[in-house]
């Protein structure tokens, strides 16, 4: 019989030029602080803390990324890839929070005030998609959706040139165009306020 190897495990290489995919599930880092090739930062005031933990409940076990810092839109940017048009992808579980309990994608990140955002909200059950300009976020299209807490979602993004598709949960939420970023950029994970976030499988590709 054929092994089946998982597919968390497989680097999926594009056939066009300059492509770059992967899945990072977290579980070769070191529990404790920031993984290797990822940037913390802060968009606005507090301070994030991005520490890779261990959880019984992570999609691909034993390691998840974890944001329990307090800040005004903390944001973890993943330095190894750079992406025009492409997707982005993540599994994600809101823990806690009082203010918000979110977690989002950022893509086309030309630094720490500067990115688009999808987002989820499990205080709102709402998924919306943002761009940040100058460090101030502007929202233009929501989608009402339910997001439980204590409960793992899947969230993605589809972008090619000013054209955007967010899925929640393997469903269609937002279709979106927006002129703000053309160029391409870093890509990464982001929180809002006191949101305690678990993230697994951040997976991404395009050129």
């Amino acid at each position: 019989m054929m092994k089946t190897i998982p597919l968390i495990f497989i680097a999926i290489a594009l056939a066009a030029p300059g492509a770059l995919a992967d899945t990072i599930n977290f579980d070769d880092a070191k529990p404790g602080g920031t993984p290797a090739g990822w940037k913390s930062a802060v968009t606005g005031g507090g301070s994030a803390n991005w520490s890779i933990e261990q959880d019984s409940s992570a999609p691909s076990k034993p390691n998840v990324l974890k944001q329990s810092g307090v800040g005004t839109f903390p944001i973890c940017i993943y330095e190894n890839a750079k992406l025009k048009d492409g997707f982005i992808e993540v599994k994600f579980k809101p823990v806690a929070g009082k203010e918000d309990q979110a977690g989002g994608l950022i893509w086309r990140v030309q630094d720490a005030n500067n990115y688009y955002i999808a987002r989820a909200n499990a205080l709102e059950d709402n998924v919306t998609i943002y761009h940040t300009i100058g460090g101030k976020r502007g929202a233009f299209k929501n989608a009402k959706t339910k997001v439980k807490p204590g409960v793992w979602h899947t969230l993605r993004v589809e972008f090619e040139g000013n054209k955007f598709t967010v899925s929640f949960d393997g469903n269609k939420v937002i279709e979106a165009t927006d002129e703000s970023f053309s160029n391409a950029g870093r890509v990464g994970l982001w929180t809002k306020a006191d949101s305690v976030t678990l993230f697994d499988d951040f997976s991404f590709g395009g050129k």
